[in-house]
């Protein structure tokens, strides 16, 4: 049994203003009680909704458009393996009607708001699953992301829009839009949370024709990493945007990326084929049966979109897909020169109101650098970078190649990390960052090391048994201390947290130790020695030494050395 449900307005005081949208459109239906399969699992205890054209038993599935609804007797493959590891389904969101769209305003359910300022757009097609998670109704929700669904909405209302490599996730009980190139996403505030979701949510699935094994890179991408900007950059004359963007750039540029200008123009050029081109009759194939006869029922300008593809050729679409694979090869240069590409997740932001008045062109727009993505067969995430002066967020998109998407949630998890930002709209700080390389299958985990562990020193040897490999040097933010234990062999420092501003940057090394041998490691540190979270100098955080503070009462306080191995020089006579 469902019910329409009324989702959390940010400013229910306030009256709408003419053409804006409600944010009573986000959920479309919601089960009275939670869907459940399980009561324990890595998930337990976490609430989330799938986009309505996502299957969940006994719920109708609409894709936005009542006259197609069905209601199905098997969950998503997706759905099931989350109920598995514990999550709890709250019900199902709103959309652009099938899926058909990037601005959340093609529903006959109505328009969903953007949850930072109702009069916006909240993006789409996976509109209500980013509002839900952004306004904190659940934990973290499902969409689809076909040229960009995943992430626009992401980018548009603060939170993490996770696309995976195509056929990670399986797609079998989705309402397929372009099913070659359908993926289902995930949204969360953090990257962390998403990283989870994406590890019980993943597998092979022989029941999705698309479905693949795919071997996830695993190691980080080096400390000094090379990132991709495109040599031209159109953001509509939104000079927010265009400011927000140039501050992304500076921020990776700090947490060690070096800028490399790429050629943007056959990236142009395939997302202008999505749907100037043959391809487009992969839209109207995916609803064809429901499609023929009764396109009246179906909403403009998702009529008008889907029956574009009814006029083309089989040889037409073998020409189209020739021209993209002749695109692509042209455009997987850039792989020799960037280990990853930074792209704005959506260029501007439009009201509810300009979006209905001029619904193709300005959608388009908020496609710009999104589009090309799944044609092309790359993963991308899609993180928070800041909040603009107007106060409404801006979001960037780091793409890599196929496989790359544990990659991409290291680097984005520092970004995201280092902004200072909340949890989507709720206003809630940001929780300590999470060990993203811990949830591949042969993964390493970061560990910084201050003292008789770095390069050269006594007991660097523990690390170098276990196969850790330097990653680079660095420094602690200016909040710590630094003390030499007495009495402690070899001689070893203490690191001890103070209150921000009143330490000194401490250099350290941070290396990456595989998980299957980071157990033993931890085992051998002697007390008052620990692990604990370290920030570092950038803002982003780390596993490394700690001290207990009590063990420092007696210590000489070598803060003003700057870092162990300074201090160890110091006491070398002079020459």
């Amino acid at each position: 049994m469902v019910h329409r449900a009324l989702a959390a307005v940010p400013d229910p005081g306030r009256s709408l203003a003419p053409g804006e949208a409600s944010p009573e459109a986000a959920w479309i239906t919601r089960a009275e009680q939670p869907v459940t399969t399980s009561e324990t699992g890595p998930l337990a205890g976490l609430r989330f909704a799938v986009k309505d054209n996502i299957d969940v038993a006994g719920l109708p599935t609409t894709a936005a458009c009542p006259s197609f609804a069905y209601r199905p007797d098997h969950h998503a493959t997706a759905v099931q393996k989350l109920l598995d590891a514990g999550a709890r389904l709250l019900g199902k969101t709103n959309l652009d009607q099938f899926a058909c769209g990037l601005n959340g305003t093609r529903s006959p359910y109505g328009a969903v708001p953007n949850a930072f300022d109702a009069r916006y757009v909240s993006g789409g097609s996976s509109s209500g699953s980013a509002y839900a998670v952004a306004t904190g109704q659940v934990d973290f929700a499902l969409g689809t992301d076909t040229a960009g669904s995943g992430r626009v909405p992401a980018g548009l209302n603060n939170i993490v829009g996770l696309k995976p490599s195509k056929g990670l996730i399986s797609a079998q009980g989705v309402v397929p839009a372009a099913q070659s190139v359908d993926c289902v996403s995930i949204f969360a505030p953090t990257v962390g949370l998403a990283a989870r979701v994406l590890a019980q949510a993943m597998g092979h699935d022989q029941k999705d024709p698309y479905s693949r094994k795919l071997a996830l890179a695993s190691r980080p991408w080096p400390a000094a990493f090379r990132f991709g900007v495109p040599d031209r950059l159109e953001f509509f004359g939104d000079d927010l945007a265009k400011a927000a963007f140039k501050d992304a750039v500076k921020q990776l540029r700090a947490l060690g990326g070096t800028s490399v200008t790429i050629d943007y123009s056959p990236l142009a050029q395939v997302a202008a084929l999505l749907y100037d081109s043959a391809l487009v009759a992969e839209r109207y194939a995916a609803v064809r049966s429901f499609f023929d006869g009764r396109e009246g029922e179906v909403m403009e300008p998702v009529r008008s979109i889907i029956g574009g593809g009814c006029g083309y050729s089989a040889a037409d679409l073998c020409e189209a897909q020739t021209q993209l694979r002749a695109l692509g090869q042209v455009a997987d240069a850039m792989w020799d020169r960037i280990d990853v590409l930074l792209v704005p997740t959506a260029p501007t932001h439009y009201t509810v109101a300009q979006m209905q008045a001029d619904p193709i062109a300005l959608n388009r727009n908020l496609g710009a650098y999104t589009n090309f993505v799944n044609l092309l067969d790359y993963a991308a995430l899609s993180v928070p970078s800041s909040i603009r002066p107007d106060g409404l967020p801006f979001g960037i998109t780091l793409i890599g190649p196929c496989g790359s998407d544990w990659q991409l949630a290291g680097l984005g998890q520092r970004h995201h990390h280092a902004r200072g930002l909340t949890q989507g709209a709720t206003g809630v700080p940001l929780p300590e960052p999470e060990p993203i390389a811990a949830l591949a299958g042969d993964a390493s985990i970061r560990v910084a090391v201050v003292g008789a562990h770095l390069s050269g020193m006594p007991l660097n040897w523990q690390l170098t048994e276990r196969g850790a490999t330097l990653v680079g040097k660095t420094e602690t933010a200016p909040d710590y201390k630094l003390y030499a234990l007495p009495g402690t062999t070899p001689p070893k420092p203490g690191l001890v947290r103070v209150q921000p501003g009143g330490g000194n940057r401490i250099a350290l090394e941070v290396w990456d130790m595989p998980v299957a041998h980071y157990g033993s490691f931890v085992a051998m540190i002697p007390a008052p020695l620990g692990i604990g979270t370290l920030t570092l100098v950038d803002g982003a955080a780390v596993q490394g030494f700690v001290c207990e503070a009590q063990a420092t009462c007696g210590a000489a306080d070598i803060t003003h050395h700057g870092g162990w191995r300074a201090y160890m020089a110091s006491l070398k006579p002079a020459a």
